[in-house]
């Protein structure tokens, strides 16, 4: 197994495990404390946040342009989908509903969404891993013709 094939089975592993511990929190949020959530939802909040500012000193202070792109287009979209998120409620706004059915409303739909993009992210990640493994192949196996054509 190549170098790039290595990691990537480690960054797959790392999104495995973090699927599992989001599984793990949904069980216990299932459970209707509504206190839970909330301290689930701020810890969570708070692990976001941290991301966001990871991908934040990424865009600053790498010194390679792809990896800068590549961050500075994650952190575009997170910011664009945060900005959305709040004005949704107004999509939802009518004279037979009060503003915190609106909000509720808004909230489901903005969770299914954001679901729907994460199951799809997975797979387009594990698409990823998979061409960029397909590639080092390739590569391993046209390096290993070119060397027995030499002898």
């Amino acid at each position: 197994m190549g170098l790039s094939q290595g990691f990537l089975a480690v960054k797959l592993y790392e999104m495995e495990k973090q699927y599992g511990k989001l599984q793990s929190r949904l069980l216990i949020c299932g459970e209707k404390n509504h206190l839970r959530i909330q301290k689930e939802l701020e810890r969570a909040r708070d692990e976001y946040q941290e991301q966001l500012l990871t991908l934040q000193r990424e865009v600053e202070q790498s010194r390679s342009q792809a990896v800068k792109d590549l961050s500075q287009i994650q952190l575009s979209f997170y910011h664009k989908m945060e900005e959305l998120k709040k004005k949704l409620p107004e999509y939802f706004r009518s004279e037979e509903t009060v503003q915190e059915e609106d909000g509720a409303e808004a909230a489901a739909l903005y969770a299914e969404y954001a679901v729907d993009h994460a199951v799809q992210s997975m797979q387009y990640a594990f698409i990823a891993a998979l061409e960029a493994m397909d590639a080092q192949m390739t590569l391993e196996e046209q390096k290993g013709e070119e060397s027995t054509c030499r002898k």
